[in-house]
């Protein structure tokens, strides 16, 4: 199983693809991606955003 993004989007569908991926609950990979993000200086909200254009979406 490859890693897609998710059709259960909030956003870009990418926390959602993870938690799918991983088999993680989604809203517990949204709040850690927030704690972390805040945490690293908003680091992570770049990776998200290069992984909202690289990830396929899911079919």
């Amino acid at each position: 199983m490859a890693l897609t993004k998710s059709k259960n989007k909030k956003i870009a569908g990418v926390c959602a693809g993870l938690a799918e991926h991983f088999g993680f609950d989604v809203s517990m990979v949204r709040i850690a991606y927030i704690i972390a993000t805040i945490l690293t200086g908003s680091a992570l909200a770049w990776i998200y955003l290069i992984l909202m254009f690289v990830l396929p979406d899911a079919k």
